[in-house]
Order: structure tokens, then sequence, then C-alpha cells
């Protein structure tokens, strides 16, 4: 079974400049957060200190966004039905997410969870998904659903939430924010979602092509069959909320930049959606800086 609903298609200038390299206080830092490779490239006299702190940050999250440690936040909320006294964080990335949904006119929609885990299953025992099966699947799936309210989030019975198309890159926003508040201006964050911080440009290559000096700005790139369900190399991993089948892409490969990287991560795989680069380029206007860097047709 597939353990990530995105991937992340960056191939990023992830060797900063050989001027930039030979400097003393560049730090690289290396993790995992969500089940994702973690990057932290940082410079600053105490790069090591604020690294650790930086990785603290990450294991604090997973406890918030995981889907896949026993006693997260998200994994409790998708049990029970409802978190009592949730944290900021959770309810900050799913008002995010419901902008998201809104905008993009329900092709962003965490309430998929249900229908993904049918589909992988089914493809793990090499059949499959039935028609009925997809459609109890579906009848869970609705944004309206979901009432958020800061003493309590609740879902509807048999709902359940997945945020993998937005919580690495709120990981990386909520990274970018602890290193600023230490005082570290130069830094570049890859959790497959990236943020650099102010001083300087960072080359970033893109994969489908093109190049991108990133400075006080995030990345998301999202790739349809970048990951498929039974690694069939066909059945894209990104489910489409209103057909309740995996998307039949226009496109391979899209890259969004945005002033966070949430924003960026959610938009990058609503805009995998899309029909046209019209339609794309509308979807991301509805938010103020978010530009289409990259987007290449199937």
């Amino acid at each position: 079974m597939l353990t990530r609903r995105r991937f992340i298609a960056i191939s990023a200038a992830l060797a900063p400049s050989m001027a930039l390299a030979q400097k003393s206080d560049l730090h690289v830092e290396t993790g995992i957060a969500l089940g994702a490779k973690v990057t932290l490239r940082l410079e600053h006299p105490e790069a090591p200190r604020l690294a650790a702190l930086a990785m603290a940050e990450i294991r604090r999250l997973e406890q918030v966004f995981s889907l896949y440690l026993p006693d997260s936040d998200l994994v409790r909320l998708n049990r029970d039905g409802r978190l009592a006294e949730p944290p900021f964080e959770l309810l900050e990335c799913l008002a995010l997410a419901g902008s998201v949904h809104a905008a993009s006119e329900g092709r962003f929609d965490p309430t998929v969870q249900p229908l993904w885990r049918a589909e992988a299953s089914a493809r793990e025992a090499g059949v499959p998904l039935s028609e009925s099966d997809r459609a109890k699947a579906s009848a869970l799936i609705g944004w309206a659903s979901v009432r958020l309210e800061p003493e309590a989030i609740t879902l509807n019975p048999g709902m359940a939430l997945t945020l993998n198309g937005i919580a690495q890159g709120y990981v990386a926003d909520r990274l970018a924010t602890l290193l600023a508040g230490h005082g570290l201006t130069r830094a570049l964050i890859d959790t497959g979602e990236m943020v650099a911080l102010p001083d300087g440009d960072w080359p970033v290559q893109l994969e489908a092509g093109g190049n991108l000096a990133l400075r006080n700005r995030a990345l998301a790139t999202s790739a349809p069959l970048g990951m498929t369900f039974g690694g069939d190399g066909v059945t894209s991993h990104i489910l489409d909320p209103r057909t309740a089948r995996p998307v039949l892409s226009t496109w391979r490969v899209v890259s969004v930049s945005a002033p966070s990287a949430a924003l960026a991560d959610a938009l990058s795989t609503a805009a995998c959606l899309t029909e046209n680069r019209e339609s794309m380029e509308t979807l991301c206007r509805a938010f103020p800086s978010v530009i289409v860097e990259n987007a290449v047709s199937a």
C-alpha cells in the first residue's frame, strides 16, 4: 500500500552554489517528516543547534498530522469522528484546506481518505475496487460535513481525512517560522515542499525543465503518475473527489510557487485536476501572489 498520497517531482538544486557550499557556517541536516525526506540547508553560526530545534518541531507536528502514528491527533479524529480541543496547527491547516476546496470547486478535498483507503486496499489485494465498494466510500466524501470549531473538530460517521496534499507544506512553513524567530535569514527548507528564507537566492531545477531562483517563497510540485496504486504506472494516486476515481490528468507535472508552502502544496495537487491551463491559472489567481511555475501536459 502506498504510504503517501503525493509525489514531489522537484529535482532541486539541492546543492547551493559553489561559493555558498564553501562557507563554513552552511549546515545541512537530513531527516524524515510524514514519510518524506527532509533536508535543511541553514547558513548561521549556530546552525546545528537550530537544526536540532527544527527536527524536534517536526516530531511534534507529526503527532498532529501523521496518518500512521497511532496516537496522532489526525488518527484520533479519524478513529473517533471527533477531536476535542484540537491543536491550533490542525485547525489552521484545515481552514486553509477549506479555502482551497472552495476555490478549486471541490477538486481539493481531504475527505477522500475513505476512498483512498478502499482503492489502496483493493490494489494491495490484487483486484480493482468494486463499484459497490467505490460507491460506499464515495458516499463518505464531503467537505461540507467537516465541522471546525475551537472546541472540537467533528466528522460524520465513517468519514476520515487525509492531509497528505497539504501537511508537508504546512510543516515546512512552521519550520520557516521557527527558524526565522531564532534570527536565521538564509535557509532552504525541503520537506518535499520547499521554503526559502529572505536572504539570497536558492537555485532550483524543476524536474520537467526550467530553473527557478527561490527566495522568500515556497514551491511545491505534484505529478499524477509519480506514484500509482499497485505500482501499475497507470492508476494515479491522486483521486478526483468529484468522480470518486483516480484522476485521468491532463498534466504530467505541475509546479506552483506561493507565499506559503501549505498553499503551494494544496494548489499543486488541485491543479492536477484542472482541464486546461486557463482553469489552472484561474484557480491560482484566487490567492494572492501564487504563480504556476511549470505545467507540463501528459
